[in-house]
């Protein structure tokens, strides 16, 4: 599956941004989906995840009830909604692919990802 991200830009802090995350290829409701992000002079962390079918949601402590992850397979699409956006949340950001599997664990493990997107630039700015 290939993925393309985009949405990515400028904003000021407590704004909103809405990421897309296009897949083409495979098929698309076959894929758990998920959203990394790195910031600068970080390491890429986990962000927000969903199931094949977008019933099951994972996000990390930072964003919760902030960001919301959403999909729609006959879009072949998955779209981060940025809500309350602070300074802190300046950061490359990148969808992913995953198959699924037995532990839940791997939503939030970078390494069950074996698809990427090219990632997208989110600035917030103070």
């Amino acid at each position: 599956v290939q993925l393309q991200a985009s949405g990515g830009g400028l904003v000021q802090a407590g704004g909103s941004l809405r990421l897309s995350c296009a897949a083409s290829g495979r098929t698309f409701s076959s894929y758990d989906m998920g959203w990394f992000r790195q910031a600068p002079g970080k390491e890429r962390e986990f962000v927000t995840a969903t199931t094949r079918s977008g019933g099951r949601l994972y996000y990390a402590e930072p964003v919760k009830g902030r960001f919301t992850i959403s999909r729609d397979n006959a879009k072949n699409t998955v779209y981060l909604q940025m809500n309350s956006l602070k300074p802190e949340d300046t950061a490359v950001y990148y969808c992913a692919a995953k198959a699924t599997v037995s532990s839940s664990s791997s939503y939030y493990t970078e390494r069950f990802y074996p698809y990427w997107g090219q990632g997208t630039l989110v600035t917030v700015s103070s």
